[in-house]
C-alpha cells in the first residue's frame, strides 16, 4: 500500500534591502535547495532610495526540521545582503486589537469580514472612549469589550491601559477603526508598523470637525479616505491604500457622510488585509504594496 503524500504549507517571505545584482537568485536557489515550490513572487526596485523589495510565497513540505534548517540557513543570505525579512505561515492569524468611539460603521464592517472568513484575523479586543450602551446593536461574538473614557487630564493613564492591553493579549495590530483620539507621539513610536488608521482623504483643507459639511460648503467633486499607519504626524502616516468617489451638486452633506462611510469600510479593510498578507512594506515615509 503506498503511504499518503506528506503534506505541504505554505509560506510568506518579506524582504527588503539595499539592491544589488544576485538578490532573487540567491533566494531562489536557496528555496530550491529546500524543496520549496514558488507560487508567487512579487518585486520592486525603488531606484530613488536604491532599496530592493520583494514577497514572495512558497510552498513546503510540512515537516518542523525542514522549516527550522530553512530559517536558519536564509540568516547567512539575509546577512550577506542587509536584508529586514518575514517570514510567515500563511495559517497564521494575526490577533488584533480593534479601536473605536462613536461611529461604529467601520467596526461593524471588519468583524463581518472576520466572521465570514473574508480577513483572516483573530480579535482579541475591543477599545472605545464611549460605552458599551453605545453599540448597543452590535454583536461582538464575546470579544472582550474595553471602556477607557478620555479627558485631556487623563489621556496619558488611558493610553497606558491601552498598551497594557494590547500586550497582555498579544495583540499583533491595532486598527483605528474611527477612534476619534489623537494618540500621543509616544503611543505612536510604542505602536510603529503595527497601527493602522483611517480618515477622510482628498479633502486636504477640512481638516478638523465635519470634513464633508466643509466640503459640501466649498462644493468639492471628489471624496475619499485614505488608510495608513499610524505615525507622531497627525494623519501623515505611510500609506496603505485609497480610494475615491464622485459626487455632484446635487449631493447633500448627508449624501457626502454616506457615501464617506461606504469608502471609509472598503479602503480600512483593504488596508488591513495587505497588512496580515504581508503585502505592504514600509519604505520609510512610504510602503511598498504588492497588491493581489
Amino acid at each position: 500500500m503506498n503511504s499518503p503524500a506528506p503534506s505541504s504549507a505554505t509560506f510568506i517571505l518579506t524582504l527588503s534591502c539595499p539592491n544589488r545584482p544576485g538578490i532573487v537568485a540567491a533566494i531562489s536557489q536557496h528555496l530550491y535547495e529546500h524543496g520549496a515550490n514558488i507560487t508567487e513572487a512579487q518585486q520592486f526596485d525603488d531606484t530613488g532610495s536604491k532599496q530592493f523589495f520583494m514577497r514572495i510565497v512558497f510552498e513546503l513540505t510540512r515537516h518542523d526540521d525542514l522549516l527550522h534548517t530553512l530559517r536558519k540557513q536564509f540568516v547567512n543570505i539575509a546577512h550577506t545582503f542587509s536584508m529586514t525579512w518575514t517570514l510567515t505561515d500563511i495559517r497564521h492569524r494575526p490577533r488584533v486589537l480593534l479601536l473605536v468611539s462613536r461611529f461604529d460603521h467601520c467596526l461593524v464592517d471588519l468583524l463581518y469580514r472576520w466572521r465570514i472568513g473574508e480577513l483572516r484575523i483573530e480579535p482579541v479586543g475591543i477599545i472605545s472612549n464611549h460605552p458599551r450602551e453605545t453599540f448597543a446593536d452590535v454583536d461582538f461574538y464575546g470579544i472582550p469589550f474595553h471602556h477607557l473614557p478620555v479627558t485631556k487630564d487623563t489621556k496619558a493613564e488611558q493610553e497606558e491601559k491601552i498598551w497594557a492591553i494590547f500586550n497582555q493579549s498579544d495583540a499583533e495590530l491595532a486598527v483605528l477603526a474611527r477612534y476619534m483620539q489623537v494618540l500621543s507621539n509616544e503611543m505612536a513610536a510604542r505602536l510603529s508598523g503595527r497601527c493602522i488608521n483611517i480618515h477622510h482623504s482628498f479633502l486636504p483643507g477640512f481638516k478638523g470637525a465635519r470634513p464633508y459639511h466643509q466640503a459640501f460648503s466649498r462644493g468639492v467633486k471628489l471624496i475619499g479616505a485614505t488608510a495608513h499607519y499610524v505615525t507622531s504626524d497627525l494623519d501623515e502616516g505611510p500609506i496603505i491604500e485609497q480610494d475615491v468617489e464622485r459626487i455632484s451638486h446635487a449631493d447633500s452633506p448627508e449624501d457626502l457622510i454616506r457615501k464617506g462611510r461606504d469608502i471609509e469600510r472598503r479602503v480600512l479593510a483593504r488596508a488591513v488585509r495587505f497588512h496580515i498578507e504581508r503585502r505592504a512594506i514600509l519604505n520609510a515615509s512610504k510602503t511598498i504594496v504588492f497588491t493581489p
